[in-house]
């Protein structure tokens, strides 16, 4: 926890914000959303998390040992199969997430829990920075009743201990499903490093990561 606190701290002091800026549209009702299925490999299991925009959550687990086929993608939202514009939108009810595969023997479900925490500002509904609407919201979306009760115990210390100086608003949900983002937001980071948004937006976050979490990168 100390590292997480001392970490939260030196990023929130240099936050901006990645992705677009977008209005703030409230979501419809979510009941009855669609379901995908999930295919884990064995010895394997799956973790999808939103903090803001994919690319820059995406560069940073795509580098931790034990985590395989980080995808961005779409989840939480009451259509199926959404097209980007469409989850920008702020009107389909999803989020901008990453899913991926853990292996629990090397990374556990509260080191991904750790990071997931200490690398946006949980404390803004429905926005991150510059980015504002539901598709941008803070969210874990638990896959077992395990994760749930992690996600549940970790956000109540957090708060308990005043980590962050407002409540966290992370959205803890059941899983119901995911929608692989186009091919263009996939491994964006890494086919576009050279670019001047990744170079100033991403890459400093990308650093102050990889600093304090260097006993856990591949």
């Amino acid at each position: 926890m100390e590292r997480l606190t001392v970490f939260i701290f030196a990023f929130l002091m240099a936050f901006s914000a990645c992705g677009q800026k977008s209005s703030n549209k409230s979501n419809k009702p979510m009941n009855d959303l669609p379901k995908t299925e999930v295919n884990i490999p064995d010895g394997y299991e799956v973790a999808t998390l939103g903090s803001g925009c994919f690319w820059c959550i995406e560069a940073i687990y795509q580098d931790l040992e034990g985590v395989e086929e980080v995808k961005s993608g779409y989840s939480g939202g009451h259509i199926a199969n959404p097209a980007y514009q469409k989850v920008i939108s702020g009107t389909s009810g999803h989020a901008e997430v990453i899913q991926f595969y853990f292996d629990p023997k090397v990374i556990s479900y509260s080191d991904i829990l750790e990071i997931f925490w200490s690398t946006h500002d949980p404390t803004t509904l429905n926005r991150q920075g510059n980015d504002v609407g539901p598709q941008y919201r803070s969210a874990v979306f638990y896959h077992t009743e395990e994760q749930r009760k992690q996600a549940d115990h970790f956000k109540s210390k957090l708060n308990e201990e005043k980590v962050f100086e407002k409540p966290i608003v992370t959205e803890i949900t059941p899983f119901s499903n995911f929608y692989l983002a186009e091919e263009y937001h996939q491994n964006y980071y890494k086919l576009n490093a050279g670019q001047a948004y990744c170079q100033y937006v991403i890459r400093p976050k990308v650093e102050k990561f990889k600093k304090v979490f260097a006993d856990k990168l591949k």
